[in-house]
């Protein structure tokens, strides 16, 4: 059976909305990063580091992992400092956020 990236995520959640597992293959991990993204984050909002460890915490207990992976995958961008992150637009991304006038 081949592995298709545009595969829904669903199967990597449990019926309590929880993830079973951060895929270790990269076009899964990228599918279910753009999902959460999408699902977890606003466009157009800054979020401090605290809502972004809840939000993630909420789908999974290793969310340092998780928001690593969002942001070294360009899903968030993080400031220097790294107290404040935002959502990302990435080109093609299904439900992609709405370009920034800026």
């Amino acid at each position: 059976m081949t592995s298709h990236p545009s595969r829904p995520v669903a199967d990597l959640f449990s019926a309590d909305g929880r993830l079973k597992a951060i895929p270790r293959k990269p076009a899964r991990r990228e599918a279910l990063l753009a999902h959460l993204a999408v699902t977890l984050f606003e466009a157009d909002r800054t979020y401090r580091e605290p809502e972004v460890n809840a939000a993630l915490r909420a789908v999974h207990e290793d969310f340092p992992a998780l928001r690593r992976h969002l942001v070294t995958g360009g899903f968030l961008s993080r400031t220097k400092d790294g107290s404040d992150y935002r959502r990302q637009q990435r080109p093609g991304s299904p439900g992609g956020a709405i370009p920034s006038a800026a």
